[in-house]
């Protein structure tokens, strides 16, 4: 496997990165976990970072096998919907994204389908979905590296044509069940503590999902990270973490959604320590598992919404607030020049 190298950022410059916030015309620590995420921005710059006006996000859509187990409280043809939703401008992303002022493209990681061309489908199908992880590996180790270096291929590609900063989203029905067995097996958490409702579950639908989960956990002790992804899925997931790794290869920004990418940004982590320094995590969701994950990954989320529905939507209501860090470095004057009427 073929992925790009990521430079970790120079912790050193921290120290005049946060003396350059402090002497801001503003009280010492007045916007709070902004300026900690300025820090972190301008590290990531190696300087005063961009302005992050040329945003994208990327939807990576995938399907999977398990759902033949009553995993999900959809039927598997709604990713293929959903799809078309997205392509047709009318899903809560699209909205997120023209009102924070970001473009977004949907990846055709893995969904079982033939979908039309589309001027914002990028179509890196590995192949129609996952298998059942129940009953037999997800994906093969070859179909695992093809969809890390697709991700990686991605995510260069959007920063050689301009964008500043990635969200990263993703549509895949059975996709938290696939998030789930990752945590449980990356994160060293018991899976009864991974599992959640997903996309609407009741009682009897979360005890089906609990026991397909459980049957697939039984059927693999893998523990590393490439192995974790060819047992459990998803194709999506896989490419998401790639996309991960060739973010911050290209030293950018890269904004992390709910419970399924984070799952993919542990999987990258796992991979590739360093492009943590590179992750932005943007909201802890209300599904279970997600807030012990963010501990495990040792994260504090910008936002708390309650959020659910993925597709990239937290990653898009973060984006402002990684658009005001930037500008807090390069628009506010230092408390020295109000105080002389240098201004």
């Amino acid at each position: 496997m073929t992925l790009p190298s990521v430079a970790p950022v120079d912790t050193n410059a921290a120290g005049a990165l946060r003396a350059t916030i402090d002497g801001k015309a503003k009280p010492l620590g007045a916007l709070g976990r902004i300026e900690t995420l300025a820090v972190q921005l301008g590290l990531i710059a190696g300087g005063a970072p961009p302005a992050y006006d040329k945003a994208l996000l990327l939807v990576f859509a995938g399907d999977h096998g398990l759902t033949a187990e009553g995993v999900s409280a959809y039927p598997a043809s709604v990713t293929q919907a959903m799809v078309a939703t997205f392509l047709a401008g009318k899903a809560s992303a699209n909205a997120f994204a023209r009102a924070v002022g970001a473009d977004l493209k949907v990846v055709d990681a893995g969904v079982d389908a033939d979908l039309p061309a589309h001027p914002d489908l990028l179509a890196q199908k590995v192949r129609r979905g996952t298998r059942n992880a129940a009953i037999e590996s997800a994906l093969t180790a070859d179909e695992v590296t093809q969809a890390l270096e697709r991700g990686a291929a991605i995510a260069r590609q959007a920063v050689a044509d301009g964008y500043e900063v990635l969200a990263l989203g993703e549509m895949g029905i059975g996709n938290t069940a696939s998030a789930a067995l990752i945590m449980h097996r990356l994160a060293d958490v018991p899976l009864d503590q991974c599992v959640g409702l997903g996309a609407g579950h009741d009682a009897e639908g979360l005890a089906r999902k609990q026991a397909a989960i459980e049957c697939a956990a039984a059927r693999s002790g893998a523990t590393k990270p490439q192995e974790v992804l060819a047992q459990f899925g998803g194709l999506e997931i896989a490419m998401i973490a790639g996309a991960v790794i060739g973010a911050a290869s290209a030293r950018i920004p890269v904004l992390i959604d709910g419970f399924i990418v984070s799952a993919a940004a542990l999987v990258a982590v796992a991979l590739v320590p360093e492009v943590a320094d590179y992750c932005v995590f943007c909201h802890r969701s209300a599904e279970q598992g997600h807030a012990l994950m963010l501990q495990r990954l040792a994260v504090e989320p910008l936002l708390t919404l309650d959020l659910r529905l993925g597709e990239g939507t937290g990653a898009l209501l973060a984006l402002p607030l990684v658009r005001a860090a930037s500008r807090l470095l390069s628009d506010v004057a230092s408390l020295d020049d109000v105080l002389s009427g240098r201004l």
